[in-house]
């Protein structure tokens, strides 16, 4: 009996992580046409962080252990950013020189609220490509594939979200393949979505020339 209770119980986990993995490969369809197509970016971004958070908080009502295998914890935080944060500083020295070059407006107060609240979106786009593809495909049977393979495929997948912008495409491939390695070294999400909120940041201000700010309201 506690064999086949046992069984029923890996099998269910195994049906939970093929839905999850179904859902968020729709998220991301939808992208192309809520915020490539129809442009409206807020829409789909507040819609997003909505979901997931709900989502999330539903797990966690069924299994008060969810939180910390996806890495929503304090321990490994530093440790995380302290791998992160070259990459993160070296990554906006970077972008800020070619955007200096390219004649960029470096001081512009929209990028002051970007940079608060774009850590929360990148927090829910970590939270789906690290735990809802990279982790699930790991644990998946079906898939039987290296961690390697997995943290090439997951981060290639990132990089064709971010189609057209080839550039964008390549510098987010890299950067997915450090968060991953990162994240199965010491699953802590909290490092992930900040480094991610930062670089994006700049990287769409002064690399792309793109106002996040006036993108999100364009739509309203």
């Amino acid at each position: 009996m506690e064999f086949q209770e046992e069984t029923q119980k890996k099998m269910n986990a195994e049906k939970q992580k093929w839905f999850e993995l179904l859902v968020v490969i729709v998220a991301g369809m939808l992208k192309f046409v809520f915020m490539d197509w129809l442009d409206m970016r807020a829409f789909y971004i507040v819609g997003m962080c909505l979901f997931w958070s709900g989502y999330i908080l539903f797990r966690y009502s069924k299994d008060h252990e969810i939180l910390k295998h996806w890495g929503y914890k304090k321990k490994n935080f530093r440790k995380s950013m302290t791998i992160l944060l070259p990459f993160i500083v070296i990554s906006i020295i970077f972008i800020l020189g070619y955007g200096i070059l390219k004649g960029a407006v470096l001081l512009n107060w929209h990028i002051l609220p970007v940079i608060l609240l774009y850590p929360a979106w990148g927090l829910i786009q970590q939270f789906m490509m690290v735990n809802l593809i990279a982790d699930n495909v790991q644990s998946i049977r079906f898939f039987k594939l290296s961690k390697f393979q997995i943290i090439l495929i997951t981060s290639l997948i990132f990089g064709l979200v971010h189609h057209p912008h080839l550039s964008l495409m390549m510098f987010t491939f890299v950067m997915e393949v450090l968060f991953l390695f990162v994240f199965f070294r010491w699953r802590n999400l909290w490092a992930l979505g900040l480094a991610h909120g930062w670089i994006a940041t700049f990287l769409l201000y002064y690399a792309l020339n793109r106002d996040l700010w006036i993108e999100l309201f364009a739509w309203f």
